[in-house]
C-alpha cells in the first residue's frame, strides 16, 4: 500500500485506502491533496517525498472526513508547509471535535472519538490566502460533505475525492455517507459530463470514462430513496426505518455505523420530504415519517 503512481506529467497519486494526489508545479516543489487516515500514513507519505527528493509546500484537503486530513499535523509539524481548506471544511479540519459531534448529534462518546471519525486539529488556511496554489483548479462537489471540492491540475488530471464509491464498495457497505442527497445527485451528474486525461476517485479506480460509475452511483442512491419510502408505508419512527435501512442492506449495528447510517438515512428522510414524498407528524409525542 501507498504506491506512488504516475497520472501525467506532474500528476501522481499514491494508492492507498483514501489516494492521495501529488502534483509538482516546479521540479522538486509538490502540493499534497488530502493526507491520509494518520499519523502513520503521513510517516509514509513523508518517506515517498524524502526518496523522490520532493520538498512538501501545501496539503490542499478536498474535505475534513478524517480519513483525508488525518497526516495533516503530522506533515505541518515534519516540513512547515502550509494547508488548505475551504468554507465549514476548514472549521472542521481547524475544530475535528465536530465531525464526530456532527454525526452524533451531540457531545460524542469516547468511542466516537478515535481517529476514524475524529482527526487531529490542523493549522489550516482558508482557499482565499493569496500563498494557496492556484495552479490547481478547484470544482466544487458538494453532497457527501459539506463543501467538498475536487482539483484538476494543469495536465488534466482530476481528484475526485469522495463524490463517488466503487462498486466493490457499495456492495460491502450498501449504504454511503452522503450529507446533501440532492446536492450529492447533481454533483454526480455533473461529474458524469466532465473529461479530462484521467479520473481519480478516492475510493474507486481511476478512470479515463468516470460517467459509469457516476451513473451506478445515482442508480444506488435512488434505489436506497425508495426502499425508505418502502419503509414508510405507515407512519413510522426513525430507528425502525434505520433497522429497516441495517436489515436490507445486512450491516452489522455498531455505534459507528449507527452515527454514519444514521446520519445519511436523515439526510435522505429530509430530502424525500422536500421533494414531497414523505410527510412527518407527530403522535405520542414522537416523530413518525410516512409516505405523503
Amino acid at each position: 500500500m501507498f504506491e506512488l503512481i504516475q497520472a501525467g506529467e506532474h500528476s501522481y497519486y499514491l494508492q492507498c485506502p483514501a489516494k492521495i494526489g501529488i502534483y509538482e508545479p516546479r521540479p522538486g516543489h509538490v502540493v499534497l491533496i488530502d493526507s491520509g487516515n494518520d499519523k502513520d500514513a503521513g510517516r509514509k507519505i513523508r518517506q515517498i517525498l524524502d526518496q523522490k527528493g520532493w520538498q512538501l509546500d501545501a496539503i490542499v484537503n478536498t474535505h475534513s472526513n478524517a480519513d483525508h486530513i488525518g497526516g495533516n499535523k503530522y506533515l505541518q509539524a515534519q516540513t512547515g508547509c502550509k494547508v488548505f481548506a475551504n468554507g465549514i471544511e476548514n472549521a472542521f479540519t481547524r475544530f475535528p471535535l465536530l465531525e464526530p459531534a456532527f454525526l452524533y448529534g451531540g457531545y460524542p462518546c469516547a468511542e466516537l472519538r478515535h481517529k476514524f471519525l475524529m482527526a487531529q486539529e490542523s493549522d489550516a488556511l482558508g482557499f482565499d490566502h493569496p500563498d494557496f496554489p492556484r495552479v490547481l483548479e478547484v470544482i466544487p462537489l458538494p453532497g457527501h460533505f459539506f463543501n467538498m471540492v475536487g482539483f484538476r491540475t494543469p495536465d488534466d488530471v482530476v481528484f475526485l475525492a469522495d463524490c463517488l464509491s466503487s462498486e466493490a464498495t457499495l456492495d460491502k457497505y450498501g449504504v454511503p455517507f452522503i450529507f446533501d442527497v440532492q446536492a450529492y445527485l447533481d454533483t454526480l451528474e455533473k461529474v458524469a459530463g466532465m473529461s479530462a486525461r484521467l479520473f481519480v476517485p478516492a475510493h474507486a479506480d481511476a478512470a479515463e470514462d468516470i460517467a459509469p460509475l457516476c451513473r451506478l452511483n445515482q442508480a444506488r442512491v435512488l434505489a436506497i430513496a425508495d426502499h425508505v419510502l418502502s419503509l414508510c408505508f405507515a407512519p413510522v419512527d426513525f430507528d425502525t426505518i434505520l433497522r429497516g435501512i441495517f436489515e436490507r442492506y445486512g450491516l452489522e449495528m455498531s455505534l459507528e455505523q449507527y452515527v454514519l447510517v444514521g446520519s445519511t438515512l436523515r439526510s435522505f428522510l429530509s430530502w424525500l420530504k422536500d421533494t414531497g414524498k414523505l410527510t412527518f407528524a407527530f403522535d405520542n409525542r414522537q416523530l413518525l415519517w410516512s409516505r405523503a
